[in-house]
């Protein structure tokens, strides 16, 4: 490991921020490009492709003059409707999916700029409107993942513990009659690494809670918080379609017997080191599908399967990305949800959890507080304060 590796870059350092919001701007602008295009007759793949090709072209433009910059793709455009979980970003060589109106889509991408990854991921229901919103289960599970998500931002923050999120998540999904995906998990950012050693578990089965690793969230750290409810019974299962997103383990190693897995998997590693990938991204795509058989085999690459919950249920997810600063949680990443247009019968019901949801995420009022002590350091010192990175 070189020296450079072994001093880790964390958002203590500004212009680390400074690569988090742009990587943060431009998954924004990613995910509201698909949105406007998600309508009924559209394919899901035109939709991944679109999502894709915008990340690579505002990527493109920053940071030109550092040739040896990486960025680009954190996570392939994922476009999972009604009852499929997650990771749904077909091939030209698949089935695809044609949107409807009614349906309810969730998408999720990420955007990193040298290394430095931002996620998102939102739902909505496809021809909601004022004057039609969305009612029964399709609202049920939005609004809940929605107050999961407000929950997690105001509980994502230094000196808190990951137990304490599972188990509003677990509270706030029951007020709906909702359940939270079993087992699925919400990683720490760090650069390079989209799946960080501290998490925060959704769901947990018993043996899922005893093997848990419980984990204070502290100053500097970044989280996607990742949140994924259902209208059924939270078990997500793999619906047999191929799998197209895949990311390389670093820590396994094998010599690869065929000519073209070996050149495969090293265009993996020239193009995208260890972030998460699609097979679509490859010029010739059936030799990528041959040649990622035996990667995954030997588990060179992860893969992230298609799951899906029973027929006739719905999941919404969203996701999210935060920079825990010195003045407060920083959340970068965000979809543009209208509430006023999904209409459920349930509310929270936990008076704790209710006026968690309802105060102020703003840093906008400790900041004030701040700045005038931050005022008086930089006056002391001729420093600006750390904590002012952020304004």
């Amino acid at each position: 490991m070189s020296d450079d590796e072994q001093q880790e870059q964390t958002i203590a350092e500004d212009l680390v921020v400074t690569k988090y919001k742009m990587g943060g701007d431009i998954a924004n602008q990613a995910l509201r490009v698909v949105i406007e295009a998600a309508k009924p007759g559209v394919s899901v793949l035109s939709l991944c492709e679109k999502g894709d090709a915008h990340i690579m072209a505002e990527t493109g433009k920053i940071f030109k003059r550092e040739k040896d910059m990486k960025k680009g793709i954190a996570f392939p455009t994922c476009v999972s409707v009604n009852n499929c979980v997650c990771h749904f970003s077909p091939l030209k060589s698949d089935p695809d999916y044609t949107l409807k109106d009614g349906d309810l889509v969730k998408i999720d991408l990420g955007v990193h700029v040298d290394g430095f990854i931002s996620n998102v991921a939102h739902s909505f229901v496809i021809g909601a409107s004022k004057d039609a919103p969305v009612t029964g289960r399709k609202a049920d599970v939005i609004k809940a993942a929605h107050l999961c998500a407000e929950a997690a931002l105001r509980l994502v923050k230094p000196g808190n513990q990951n137990s304490q999120v599972t188990e509003a998540w677990n509270k706030i999904a029951q007020s709906f009659k909702c359940t939270p995906i079993e087992g699925m998990l919400s990683h720490q950012l760090k650069q390079h690494v989209i799946d960080g050693e501290k998490t925060i578990i959704q769901n947990p089965t018993d043996q899922q809670r005893k093997d848990h690793e419980k984990a204070e969230f502290e100053v500097h750290e970044v989280y996607a918080v990742d949140v994924l409810i259902s209208s059924g019974e939270g078990k997500a299962r793999d619906g047999g379609q191929r799998t197209t997103i895949y990311k390389r383990d670093p820590s396994k190693q094998y010599g690869l017997k065929m000519k073209t897995s070996r050149m495969f998997f090293s265009e993996v590693e020239r193009r995208f080191d260890a972030m998460p990938f699609t097979l679509r991204a490859f010029e010739d795509e059936g030799k990528a599908r041959l040649g990622v058989v035996e990667c995954a085999k030997h588990e060179l690459l992860q893969p992230f399967n298609v799951l899906n919950e029973k027929d006739g249920e719905f999941v919404a997810q969203f996701k999210f990305t935060v920079l825990l600063m010195a003045n407060g949680p920083l959340r970068i990443t965000s979809g543009p949800l209208e509430p006023e247009l999904y209409k459920s019968e349930h509310e929270v019901q936990d008076p704790e959890l209710k006026s968690l949801i309802q105060s102020s995420a703003s840093r906008k009022a400790q900041k004030k507080k701040k700045k005038k002590a931050s005022k008086t350091a930089e006056n002391a010192t001729g420093q600006q304060a750390e904590n002012e990175v952020a304004e």
